[in-house]
């Protein structure tokens, strides 16, 4: 019964542990049996790197998660597996507190399944960064889940959980969600706390929840949202039923940034995005199209943001506190060496970049100037919405996933975030969901909404899931 319950979503799996017609400890021993599976032999998806070994003694029976497997991001502090960030820097170490959202959703019922791959730091669109080998995507193991969270998307993707947790600092779940073909929901900046989320660049990052459906991220940003005195930045605002359900679209308009659709978007990515556009239409929606004049300018905008921030962030891994030591000769040498080994080639070039835009004599040129245009990045978008413009639908990825190991150049990887990097720099909701497949891989459509507009977001989201149906599978 709980190997059928794994496929029927998180809110049933919850009712039926309520309800006495299954145990938190059967529906953990059959997700752990599906994770064992995948992650057997040669073709291994190796999403998951830290495994719980053992079922839960007991879960809290009357949650919204009760008995529900959950996998989180190996970026979050938990006290029970170790927190290493996809990074030899922090191998093996386990941290002493946990997350803010760790501990809500223990709360809710959910069980941990295990902590899952990442690029190192979150530094990354494919996870071939992590330390310990890249993750696979379930539709296809030749090819990326995405990232940097794609060990939590591919977890997801291949029915081990219905809920996993990432984080997202430029698309990182809102990209491997479009890639595995599954839900990622990044959460108004401020909407959940990131206590305990080991930070990269911290006016950008969020905790955000990938589910198998609308309804499980829904159901899981519901539980993890809320304001939270330890961190600073978290809003102090009541947080809103975001599992509205399908219904009519009526008087909704919609924008479609015409940014979003360059004449290089793949043809087939914009042939599903348009049928998505004509069913979102008949459900009620009035469509139109609009303008975010600089989003090109996205890119190397957060470029320059994130590995500055990053370069400050990561400046406490030096081998003194926690964490990875390699001793030298004098306290130099011991930085030198511990940092010169523990961290890998992207998280390297993206310190020395963002230690560079924030030198004497750059920091005006470089991270002041980014800050400046970041500022009418967001003005694009509140001048859209002030319009009378309730959502916006784009791609969420300009193509499906690309082969692991095919991109080489750091700035080709970099466009793959291209449509997602300016939710992130203006702090506005955004989610994936799937539209189609291209040769049996999946495309997602993003829905883009104003701050802590959530509600209407997952309104548009739970339409568009129910109005295309298996054909979001095919």
């Amino acid at each position: 019964m709980s190997t059928h319950l794994l496929d029927q979503g998180a809110a049933a799996i919850a009712a039926a542990v309520r309800e006495g017609r299954a145990t938190a400890a059967e529906v953990f021993a059959d997700a752990d049996a599906r994770r064992a599976a995948t992650h057997a032999g040669p073709d291994s998806l190796n999403a998951i790197l830290w495994p719980a070994t053992e079922a839960p003694e007991a879960a809290v029976p009357h949650g919204p998660l009760a008995g529900v497997p959950v996998a989180v991001k190996d970026n979050f502090a938990t006290r029970v597996l170790p927190t290493s960030c996809g990074s030899k820097m922090l191998e093996g170490w386990v941290s002493p507190y946990e997350s803010t959202v760790m501990r809500k959703l223990r709360d809710a019922g959910a069980v941990l399944i295990g902590k899952t791959n990442m690029d190192e730091f979150a530094m990354g669109s494919s996870t071939e960064h992590s330390a310990f080998g890249a993750s696979r995507n379930p539709l296809d193991r030749t090819r990326t889940p995405g990232g940097s969270s794609g060990g939590s998307g591919a977890a997801v993707a291949a029915g081990i959980v219905p809920i996993a947790l990432g984080s997202e600092t430029g698309g990182s779940v809102r990209q491997p969600a479009s890639f595995c073909g599954v839900v990622g929901v990044k959460p108004t900046y401020g909407r959940v706390s990131r206590f305990g989320l080991v930070a990269f660049a911290s006016s950008l990052d969020c905790v955000a929840p990938f589910g198998r459906t609308v309804d499980d991220a829904a159901l899981a940003l519901e539980v993890i949202a809320g304001h939270d005195p330890r961190d600073a930045t978290s809003a102090d605002l009541p947080v809103p039923a975001m599992r509205v359900g399908p219904g009519s679209l009526d008087g909704v308009v919609i924008g479609v940034p015409k940014e979003y659709f360059p004449a290089s978007l793949d043809p087939a990515v914009r042939a599903h995005c348009n049928r998505a556009l004509e069913e979102l239409k008949a459900q009620g929606a009035t469509i139109r199209e609009v303008s975010l004049p600089h989003t090109d300018y996205a890119i190397p905008v957060y470029y320059i943001i994130a590995p500055a921030e990053c370069s400050a962030n990561l400046a406490r891994f030096d081998g003194v506190r926690y964490g990875m030591r390699i001793e030298g000769e004098g306290m130099r040498d011991l930085y030198e060496s511990t940092r010169a080994t523990g961290f890998g080639v992207e998280v390297t070039r993206r310190i020395l970049l963002g230690t560079y835009a924030l030198s004497a004599g750059y920091y005006e040129a470089y991270y002041r100037k980014a800050m400046d245009v970041r500022r009418l990045i967001a003005l694009d978008f509140d001048r859209v919405f002030a319009s009378g413009v309730q959502a916006l639908f784009t791609p969420t990825a300009p193509t499906p996933a690309f082969t692991l190991g095919a991109i080489s150049d750091p700035y080709e990887m970099y466009l793959s975030d291209i449509f997602t990097v300016t939710a992130n720099l203006a702090g506005i909701p955004g989610m994936s969901l799937p539209i189609g497949r291209v040769n049996g891989l999946p495309v997602g459509g993003q829905i883009l909404a104003p701050h802590f507009a959530e509600p209407m977001m997952f309104r548009v989201a739970y339409a568009l899931e129910e109005a295309l149906g298996q054909e979001a599978h095919r």
